[in-house]
């Protein structure tokens, strides 16, 4: 049961043994799919805490939502082995976690990595896929976008304050999100660090900067239309920051054409990835739920 901060935190075993965590918000709803929140490359379950409390709360239709942090994020263990650092064991780690949820279906809302894993998911237990959300992230990752996300987490800022984490975020990324607010820029980083004897550190695996060195960006990436074009018949809301590197606005219409059942947003003022908790996005998703949930159990 959730506590006073909305949610509970859930720890478990990965398939080979890692310990890794999720928070729980809200109760289950035998008449409602869940919510699976999955975070991007670096980023952990705190992404994800003011639309999962909006999704949690939500008169008529409160779902349960649990928001995953991957191995070597948050408060899930690190792997001694960079190596399983990769989509295919952390979608190993989803399916492992929602087993011993007893959860056999739900919608997922995937952030940039969290979405590829959700296109893997699609391969290996389709039928656990009722509607999804993918935050600016599609088939086709655009090298200059993965280019500039390499480019400012080698080397990580490590910053000794609050303040200064919050004015090095605001340095890397203003141009991009030009609409953020001091508070928007205060909840990513209280997203981003944790508090050690240390001072302030990003809550991930340095190791994990390593996974993105040996590629090579100056040739096209491997695409995923065959996983995206899978899904089909799962209803989709694709989300896309105005700015975005990594998302293009030709991937998203060549989204749309092979998708019939694909609705998108664009977030004006934000670049990748959209903070999900601004503006109208919380009633957005959460009104996309209620309809796709309508439509496929009338």
């Amino acid at each position: 049961m959730a506590g006073d901060k909305g949610f509970s935190d859930f720890f478990y075993a990965a398939p080979d043994g890692l310990k890794l965590h999720a928070r729980i918000y809200g109760e289950t709803n035998a008449q409602l799919w869940p919510v699976v929140c999955l975070p991007g490359l670096t980023r952990n379950a705190r992404d994800f805490h003011e639309l999962a409390l909006h999704l949690s709360r939500n008169g008529r239709t409160p779902r349960k939502v649990i928001a995953f942090d991957y191995r070597g994020r948050g408060q899930s263990d690190h792997d001694p082995d960079v190596s399983h650092y990769n989509v295919g064991t952390e979608a190993g780690d989803i399916l492992a976690g929602l087993a011993m949820l007893a959860i056999h279906q739900a919608a997922f809302v995937g952030t940039s990595r969290g979405g590829l894993i959700i296109h893997v998911l699609g391969a290996m237990q389709p039928a656990i896929l009722k509607a999804i959300v993918l935050n600016d992230i599609g088939p086709v990752i655009e090298a200059d976008g993965l280019a500039h996300i390499r480019s400012y987490l080698d080397p990580a800022p490590k910053p000794k304050t609050f303040l200064e984490a919050r004015d090095a975020q605001q340095r890397i990324h203003g141009a991009d999100f030009p609409t953020l607010t001091e508070a928007d820029w205060s909840r990513m980083v209280s997203a981003l660090y944790r508090e050690t004897d240390a001072g302030l550190l990003p809550d991930f695996d340095q190791k994990l900067i390593s996974t993105l060195a040996n590629m090579d960006l100056s040739k096209p990436l491997p695409d995923l239309w065959p996983q995206f074009d899978a899904l089909a018949a799962i209803p989709l809301l694709a989300i896309r920051g105005a700015n975005s590197k990594l998302l293009s606005t030709a991937t998203l219409e060549q989204m749309q054409a092979r998708h019939g059942r694909m609705q998108a947003i664009t977030v004006e003022g934000q670049g990748h990835a959209p903070f999900l908790e601004a503006g109208n996005l919380p009633d957005a998703i959460a009104g996309f739920l209620d309809r796709s949930e309508r439509e496929t159990n009338p």
